[in-house]
């Protein structure tokens, strides 16, 4: 072999171009050729191409993927400002009522003196012009109004605005009202001659009939009962001139229920007695007690006849229905066959026959605790009655009432002392 190589496939170079035979580089030959390195996009030469339209992975940033629990809170999170955010809309729709008028129809509503904003905003709530009583509220206290209000009578709309009711509230009430007094005692009748007197349009006896807004047998009143009689609670009321008897009588049924159901039943159920019943003999104990101390007295009587079925014996039973409060009963109208006639026809009458009052009801529901049987007018008492538990004493009493009576001249004795 000679020093020479004939190997036309590599040839030895040094750093200046000349053959060195210490550092040798491998050429390749044209028969072994290597595809020359190329510059892939986006990685090292020789890294495969990412796919186009691909983004970097976190890992790919030294990041990890968030976590289910991470995701899950940020979904909690999201979910929870949308429902704040729709709370807070809808608070501000309710409030401000963007889409609120200032209502239809016509609505009369009694705005008492010294009430709260919290009180008149019941009130409207109440007669409908407004839909919320906190907004309403609210409303007032945000727009500086809640000094602002005047007593009296209004004249609003149904589903007002709570800007609308409030405008009409803080200016002076624009009707003329009117204060009706209903004395405890009166009828039906009575109590519509006095509306009518006092101005009032419309007919009272029509309008105090039984309805489905208001049905006396939901008091245990007979189905035969078609009068409201006993329900229209007598006490001083605010109207306005020209206004509905409707109004009056819806005034009247709202403090009957605020007062009569308040009371305790107890004692009465224990007799067999309706809560109706109750009320009849309230009804009797306003007609025939004049002193208060009276009435709980009175009402034990017509528990025990009741208890031991005897005839009742009131004349004003018999005063309502023949409309006679003054004259002295007759033989004749003392022996009408009625069943308001409670000297023949043992038991309570079919309906009240007068409108009590608080106190009436309280001795009807509570009698007092005494084993009287009889009663009659003491002469000249100031109204004070005698009571007595045998038929002797209350003939004794009788004989000094009609004595009395004689020297009178015919007249009742009812000079006070």
């Amino acid at each position: 072999m000679t020093e020479d190589n004939d190997d036309p496939d590599f040839e030895w170079i040094d750093g200046d171009g000349a053959a060195d035979s210490d550092k040798a580089v491998a050429q390749p030959s044209d028969a072994d050729p290597l595809p020359p390195a190329t510059a892939l996009p986006g990685g090292e030469p020789g890294e495969p191409p990412e796919p186009r339209g691909s983004r970097p992975s976190a890992r790919a940033h030294g990041r990890p993927p968030p976590s289910r629990r991470r995701i899950r809170i940020r979904r909690a999170l999201a979910l929870a400002s949308l429902v704040v955010i729709a709370f807070v809309a809808w608070f501000a729709i309710e409030l401000f009522q963007p889409f609120t008028g200032s209502g239809s129809g016509n609505v009369t509503v009694v705005i008492a003196r010294g009430a709260d904003t919290g009180q008149i905003g019941d009130e409207l709530v109440a007669h409908h012009v407004v839909s919320s009583s906190f907004f309403f509220k609210l409303r007032a206290e945000l727009d500086g109004d809640g000094a602002k209000f005047h007593s009296g009578l209004y004249e609003l709309r149904r589903g007002m605005s709570y800007a609308a009711a409030l405008d009409a509230l803080t200016k002076p009430a624009a009707l003329v009202q009117i204060k009706i007094t209903i004395p405890e005692g009166y009828t039906r009748a009575q109590i519509a001659a006095r509306a009518s007197a006092d101005g009032l349009r419309g007919d009272y006896m029509v309008a105090s009939r039984p309805s489905k807004a208001f049905e006396p047998q939901r008091y245990g009143a007979p189905a035969s009962v078609h009068t409201l009689e006993g329900f229209l609670f007598p006490a001083t009321y605010f109207s306005y001139r020209n206004g509905n008897v409707s109004h009056l009588v819806a005034q009247q049924l709202q403090a009957f229920q605020d007062n009569f159901d308040q009371l305790n039943f107890s004692h009465s159920s224990t007799d067999g007695l309706s809560r109706y019943d109750v009320l009849i003999i309230a009804s009797m104990i306003e007609r025939e007690a004049q002193v208060p101390s009276d009435r709980a007295l009175v009402s034990a009587v017509i528990y025990n006849r009741l208890k031991d079925g005897i005839p009742l014996g009131i004349d004003a039973t018999l005063r309502y229905v023949l409309n006679d409060y003054d004259l002295p009963l007759t033989d004749s109208q003392l022996a009408l066959d009625s069943p308001y006639n409670t000297r023949i026809h043992r038991g309570l009458p079919p309906t009240p026959i007068s409108n009590p009052g608080v106190a009436s009801m309280i001795a009807a529901a509570q009698p007092a605790h005494v084993s009287y049987l009889y009663y009659v007018d003491k002469p000249n008492t100031c109204g004070k009655l005698a009571f007595a538990t045998t038929n002797a004493q209350f003939q004794t009493d009788v004989n000094a009432y009609n004595a009395a009576r004689v020297a009178n001249g015919g007249r009742a004795p009812t000079k006070c002392p």
